[in-house]
């Protein structure tokens, strides 16, 4: 009985696993569009603020609160991790979303980013020993990130309505549905697979939590120190999200106390 050679179980492997990425990416696709014909609701101007769920939107603001407040308190703090540490997370982070960024930039037609982040992904990759130390951003490929919300902005799907997602915050209907697009195609997820994506899922989140502490400052007097923190962070979301898509960032809040401090 002759065994298969390991080269060929590799790639066997290796073709059904990206089999499975196509038909978990076109499905991820096809959600997507639901969610754009059906959720995303009439267009708005840059101006506007859309909250037609602001009842539930307040109530899901009010758990992620609460659980910002006992894991963090509701005190200001720095962060306790070492800043060379806490930098070379960052890098890493940054690193695994780069290929992302790059293949969104090519979904967007834009040539120029898209070579600046391949590039950029190379020379972290290696040079900067996986991405812990950034080398690329010396020579002038500084990050450029991207994601699938901003490539369906591109295309002119509308913005939709503002939603508050547990323990993620806020967002939109389009940027919902382009997260969902993003963790389904996301290159270095699949390249390495399970359990190795899992690890990077906690690297990921650890850069999330010691960037909560290092803006401690900023997120705590949004969060606890304003006369109403929904209204707050829903206007800060959208106008800093509307100004990385270039798009107006004066936004009217229909909903905003005038009297409110």
């Amino acid at each position: 009985m002759t065994l298969p050679s390991c080269s060929s179980c590799s790639a066997g492997k290796m073709s059904k696993s990206w089999t499975g990425y196509g038909k978990f990416a076109s499905n991820a696709f096809l959600s997507v569009g639901l969610f754009i014909l059906t959720g995303c609701g009439a267009p708005t101007s840059g101006s506007d603020v859309n909250d037609p769920y602001e009842a539930a939107n307040r109530k899901v603001h009010g758990f992620n609160l609460a659980v910002d407040g006992a894991v963090f308190g509701r005190d200001a703090r720095p962060s306790p991790v070492p800043r060379p540490v806490s930098t070379g997370l960052s890098n890493f982070v940054d690193n695994l979303g780069t290929p992302s960024y790059a293949l969104n930039n090519l979904l967007q037609a834009r040539p120029e980013p898209l070579v600046k982040n391949t590039f950029r992904f190379v020379i972290n990759s290696t040079v900067g020993i996986g991405g812990i130390f950034d080398p690329a951003g010396t020579l002038g490929l500084t990050r450029d990130p991207s994601d699938f919300g901003e490539t369906l902005a591109v295309w002119g799907a509308p913005e939709g309505a503002f939603v508050m997602l547990p323990f993620e915050g806020p967002s939109t209907g389009r940027d919902v549905a382009g997260l969902i697009v993003d963790t389904a195609i996301d290159p270095v997820g699949v390249a390495v697979g399970w359990p190795q994506a899992g690890y990077l899922a906690g690297a990921r989140l650890g850069n999330k939590i010691d960037n909560r502490l290092i803006y401690s400052d900023t997120i705590t007097s949004i969060l606890y120190d304003s006369a109403d923190s929904y209204s707050q962070l829903r206007l800060f979301y959208l106008q800093n999200r509307r100004f990385e898509l270039g798009q107006e960032t004066d936004v009217i809040d229909p909903y905003e106390d005038p009297y409110a401090q």
